[in-house]
């Protein structure tokens, strides 16, 4: 009401300044009502991606595990290759 009071227009009502700080408590309220919703749909956008990233599946990490256990050694395969060809040309 005290918002409503300080934009008062000369010559209006107290009828039409009711109805204008009805429309807008209402108006606040569902600001509000919009803004829970909005706070609501977040943290079970949270959860849920945090559900997801603490517990990889088993699949997940036999799949990464044998993609690095095969190129570490294929890795030192060539390098052991390299440094005897080197050593037989240069040494």
């Amino acid at each position: 009401m005290e918002i409503a009071k300080q934009r008062q227009r000369p010559g209006q009502s107290k009828e039409q300044t009711k109805l204008i700080a009805d429309g807008i408590r209402k108006g606040i309220d569902d600001y509000k009502k919009q803004q829970k919703a909005k706070q609501r749909e977040n943290n079970r956008r949270i959860k849920k991606s945090k559900t997801k990233n603490a517990e990889p599946t088993v699949e997940q990490s036999v799949i990464v595990k044998n993609k690095q256990h095969w190129l570490s050694w294929v890795l030192l395969a060539l390098s052991w290759i390299f440094f005897s060809l080197y050593a037989l040309f240069v040494g």
